[in-house]
């Protein structure tokens, strides 16, 4: 994997000050019904997390609700403003040009209400928020050792397991870009784990998360995790962990789903774009 610049964010707090505004998980949405499930339980955990938030799940593809629809019955009901959070992990065609679009189109659809975009939960211009690491952690730690109790998880529970290799497994894009925010990612959980790191796609760029596993294990690793950069389960993820497991994986992490560390995650996005710190 090439060096990549490792920035950490500070991770998001309430804005003080600020009247609640509905906010709009935008998914990209699945063929799997697991996927839609695992974002109906992530949005729950938001409105759980922060009492009297409004939170509704929007996909753009594979079925409804629509995200333009979802605004429009939050105009309808009174509602003066909203927020859409990307629920996406890079910055790529979705998040540049599908999301836009998404607010566009219910503008030429006639809605008025002022609609403010967050930032995508992956890295940014101001790097990667720790949450994203610790919620991946998280679940790579649980999947190394899942007797263990939620309050043992991190870098310690990970090294006692005896895992000596790590792959971030990741859905692919042809956007050089966006895969240079993997990378960067990558690089930041070798840091935090002190383990070599090594990123493996499913899909659009090589190399596979199998091929990725098994460097590693040529170069010596015999205990090779796999941490999974996706949202929720799908035909990607369970390509990638397919691939994983056949070139030796010991252990795969669940996708980050509604982990603890993502509805905070997800909060601190929507609190910079209240605040105006996003576009």
């Amino acid at each position: 994997m090439r060096p990549a610049r490792v920035t950490v964010e500070a991770a998001g707090t309430p804005v003080a000050g600020l009247a609640p505004a509905p906010v709009v998980l935008v998914a990209h949405g699945s063929a799997d019904p697991r996927a839609a499930r695992t974002t109906e339980a992530l949005t729950r955990a938001v409105a759980a997390a922060r009492p009297g938030l409004l939170v509704r799940a929007s996909y753009l593809d594979h079925g409804p609700p629509r995200p333009g629809a979802i605004l429009a019955e939050l105009e309808a009901a009174g509602h003066r403003r909203a927020v859409l959070v990307p629920l996406l992990l890079t910055a790529a065609y979705h998040g540049r040009v599908d999301i836009p679009g998404v607010v566009e189109a219910a503008r030429e659809a006639g809605l008025r209400m002022p609609v403010r975009t967050a930032e995508v939960l992956g890295p940014t211009a101001r790097g990667i928020d720790p949450l994203l690491l610790a919620g991946l952690l998280r679940r790579l730690t649980e999947a190394v050792d899942p007797a263990s109790p939620d309050d043992t998880v991190g870098v310690a529970r990970l090294r006692d397991s005896g895992v000596d290799g790590v792959v971030l497994a990741a859905a692919g894009t042809r956007d050089a870009a966006a895969r240079d925010t993997v990378a960067q990612v990558a690089e930041a959980l070798g840091h935090e784990t002190g383990l070599p790191t090594r990123v493996g796609y499913a899909s659009a760029a090589p190399p596979t998360a199998g091929t990725a596993v098994g460097a590693l294990r040529e170069a010596g690793a015999r205990r090779v995790a796999v941490a999974t950069y996706f949202l929720a389960p799908g035909r990607l993820c369970a390509a990638a962990l397919t691939s994983a497991r056949a070139a030796g994986a010991v252990a795969l992490a669940a996708p980050l789903g509604d982990a603890p560390e993502l509805v905070r995650l997800v909060l601190g996005r929507v609190d910079a774009a209240l605040a105006g710190d996003s576009r």
